[in-house]
């Protein structure tokens, strides 16, 4: 906020408080009248309107041309967010209704699952950047299927287990197979494939040229599925936002809000953006630098395996948004990953 704004006084706060809170509410320009209901302030329509100028001036408010009460900046947004925004806290049942639901043993359905209950609680679209994975494996093992097919079997360090079928030059006994699986796991269980790779050539020298070849197969096989296993991005009710009159009243826009959930490369960088911060982060219109979110505000928090971020889960829809229920819902959220995952 610029410096040569002066500060408000809390009658101004007060109504300032009020009006986004209505407006929020009914969707609806806000009046003098109705703010000298429910702001509870014993002043004079007058006197509220010289307030509303000075709101105005400052940047806080707007008047649309078609009415003549008042709605929310973003600027005004922010200050609210920041400065006058009571939370409404889950209750324990509510947690505890959140925690079942995270109750699953693989990492991706934990992930939409996560994603899904965002979109369901808060009428939003639910936005969850997947865990970072590590470019490696905690244990591997060969088993033989036919002739030249064999099945690699995969645990990630996360402990995701991941499946390929290798085609093989020559067929391998179960003991070679057997053989090779314990090689790896005894020597090279822990770092990423590229420093295997690099390794694997001069410290397998020794072995039978056959064997390299399946070591190598095994390592190729296994550095694609942990790229390809799963999104980096879920996401999960962008139809709710459908439903939002802010945004369907302007399809150009609502097109390219739709276009960037498709492509997802705008969105994965602002969230890794805000897996570097602590706490619940807010962008509000602009904020986000990305145009298809002008109209809209996104609420994210980071989640943690082992104290370690590890990826972020958040909320995206219009200005006009319950902030004071969404940012603890972003919050439990991420909180409640945070524990699920530590726990597989």
């Amino acid at each position: 906020m610029p410096n040569d704004i002066p500060p408000l006084s809390e009658r101004a706060q007060l109504l300032l408080k009020t009006l986004v809170e209505r407006y929020i509410t009914e969707g609806q320009p806000v009046g003098s009248r109705a703010l000298s209901k429910y702001s509870g302030l014993d002043l004079s329509p007058a006197s509220i309107r010289n307030v509303m100028a000075d709101l105005e001036e400052m940047g806080f408010i707007a008047s649309p041309h078609t009415s003549a009460g008042r709605v929310p900046t973003a600027r005004g947004y922010r200050f609210f967010v920041d400065t006058l925004l009571t939370f409404k806290p889950l209750d324990t049942v509510q947690i505890n209704q959140l925690e079942g639901q995270l109750h699953v043993e693989n990492r991706q359905k934990l992930v939409t699952s996560a994603s899904h209950i965002l979109s369901d609680l808060t009428h939003f679209a639910g936005v969850v950047m997947t865990p970072r994975r590590s470019s490696g494996f905690r244990h591997i093992e060969f088993i033989k299927l036919s002739e030249k097919r064999v099945l690699l079997i995969l645990v990630t360090p996360e402990g995701d287990v991941q499946n390929r079928v290798i085609l093989t030059e020559r067929s391998y006994t179960p003991s070679e197979l057997v053989e090779g699986g314990n090689l790896l796991n005894q020597n090279y269980a822990g770092l990423t494939f590229e420093e295997i790779k690099k390794r694997i050539h001069e410290e397998l020298k020794q072995l039978r040229e056959d064997m390299t070849q399946l070591m190598a197969a095994a390592l190729e096989a296994g550095s694609q599925a942990i790229s390809e296993s799963g999104e980096e991005v879920v996401i999960s009710g962008e139809s709710n936002l459908l439903d939002s009159q802010d945004l369907s009243s302007n399809m150009t826009n609502l097109r390219r809000l739709f276009d960037l959930f498709e492509r997802k490369t705008g969105l994965l960088q602002l969230l890794d953006i805000s897996s570097r911060a602590q706490g619940v982060q807010i962008f509000i219109g602009g904020e986000s630098g990305l145009v298809p979110l002008d109209e809209c505000s996104v609420v994210t928090a980071s989640y943690e395996v082992d104290g370690q971020v590890v990826g972020t889960v958040g909320v995206i829809g219009p200005t006009r948004m319950a902030y004071e229920r969404v940012i603890p819902i972003v919050d439990i959220t991420a909180k409640l990953l945070s524990s699920a995952l530590a726990q597989r």
